[in-house]
């Protein structure tokens, strides 16, 4: 059931990143938190709604050279120095709470500086996980994948409700801040090939890899493959524009608060909600990933799903329905994430993995906290309802639109041949040679 486990490099990763992302998570809804806490009410929803530029910013500056880097240095020892950074920026983060903090723009910067390094993990994280396992693996590799943020999106929210209620905001941060040591014990303990590492072709398990140049010609490159892609370049905008318009994440504290009238630990769970389906939608796509034979037609019914979900979050005042139309979200969302993830690995080569990571980022990062701000806006115009309820229609009309101009999309199937031969893993991928 689970094929992707019996190899050892991938499970050391997997198991330190069900621990970090669950310290990852609870920082963001903790930052949520002591963001709404810090302002006045009349600027609550702009200033959540900033949060999301914050860590936006530094995705899009940093996007395209974060994926040269992830294909032209060595991806574990890149991986080390990105997780060290963001370990010592949580630590600074509770330092400065924990001690006192009255205004809010240090968590401002401290959020821009994390996103930052976290811009420069992401790329070598995805790249490094199809060489952790065999071919044959890799659609098991990457629904256990999901199924680990989404455990630790559940465990990361709900416990930093509980850390808050009880300990404290600053405390959050620094159970964030001791998640980031357990992958960073885990990537030293990861076994290399010395020689294959002496080359720079990676670690053991993996097929040897040609690094790219670090140049701009490099960054183009993925840029030309991406967009000369329609599969990769529709997944791309589907996650964009459905997370855009129906990222309602940061005006979870005013519902909380406001429209629902729950505290800290029914916040914890709101945010926790998405999650909650998204564990039940991960442990059965684990399984049925393989049987799954029109994956085109059921990537775009999941993304339909959320958006309509997301207005039926948006007119709720019922504690318990707005929890149930957030886990619904969160399940159809694991749904189209393994198909997009499977698409985009399957049909891009090791040698491009990074920078099509890297333009992805912006895409799959950008959009949910470009959508914070947006709905931060829109909130504080038109109210925190009004928000909502717009941002799931806008979704349903931007998958319709993508549908209709991706025919390809429609007709991808299980048994669809890979635009990348297997065999062409094992050299660097030139554009012209796709």
């Amino acid at each position: 059931m689970f094929p992707a486990l019996q190899h050892r490099n991938f499970r050391l990763l997997w198991v330190g990143l069900l621990i970090s992302f669950s310290g990852s998570y609870m920082q963001s809804a903790a930052i949520l938190w002591h963001v709404s806490l810090l302002v006045p009410d009349d600027r609550r929803a702009l200033a959540l709604g900033m949060v999301g530029l914050v860590r936006v910013v530094p995705i899009v500056v940093f996007s395209l050279i974060s994926g040269v880097a992830a294909d032209a240095l060595d991806r574990r020892k890149l991986m080390l120095l990105t997780q060290s950074t963001m370990a010592v920026l949580a630590a600074i983060l509770f330092a400065v709470t924990y001690h006192g903090l009255a205004v809010v723009w240090p968590i401002y910067v401290l959020a821009a500086a994390s996103s930052a390094a976290g811009a420069f993990d992401l790329p070598a994280r995805q790249s490094m996980v199809p060489s952790l396992v065999p071919r044959e693996h890799l659609p098991n590799a990457i629904s256990l994948n999901t199924s680990m943020v989404q455990v630790a999106s559940v465990a990361g929210p709900a416990l930093g409700g509980v850390v808050i209620a009880t300990a404290g905001v600053a405390w959050a941060y620094a159970g964030n801040a001791l998640s980031y040591l357990v992958v960073i014990v885990a990537l030293l303990m990861m076994r290399v090939d010395e020689r294959r590492e002496a080359d720079g072709q990676g670690p053991l398990a993996g097929p040897p890899r040609r690094r790219s140049d670090f140049s701009t010609d490099a960054a183009l490159e993925g840029l030309r493959f991406v967009f000369r892609s329609p599969l990769i370049r529709s997944t791309m905008l589907l996650d964009f524009f459905a997370t855009f318009f129906s990222s309602a994440t940061a005006l979870l504290p005013i519902f909380a608060q406001d429209v629902l009238h729950v505290g800290a630990r029914g916040y914890g769970w709101l945010y926790s909600a998405p999650a909650v389906g998204a564990v039940v939608a991960s442990a059965i796509m684990v399984r049925a990933v393989d049987l799954i034979e029109r994956r085109g037609i059921v990537l775009i019914g999941a993304i339909a799903i959320y958006g309509a979900a997301t207005v039926a979050f948006g007119f709720s005042h019922w504690f318990w329905l707005t929890f149930w139309c957030l886990a619904a979200t969160g399940a159809a969302d694991t749904v189209s994430a393994v198909f997009r993830n499977l698409i985009r690995q399957l049909e891009t080569p090791d040698g491009l993995r990074g920078r099509m990571t890297g333009v992805n980022m912006m895409f799959f990062i950008g959009g949910p906290q470009l959508g914070e701000l947006e709905a931060g806006l829109l909130a504080q115009w038109a109210g925190p309802v009004v928000s909502v309820v717009s941002g799931g229609i806008g979704c349903l009309i931007a998958t319709a639109w993508v549908t209709v101009v991706t025919p390809g999309l429609r007709a991808y199937r299980r048994t669809a041949l890979p635009l990348v031969p297997a065999e062409d893993d094992r050299r660097e991928g030139q554009t012209g040679q796709l």
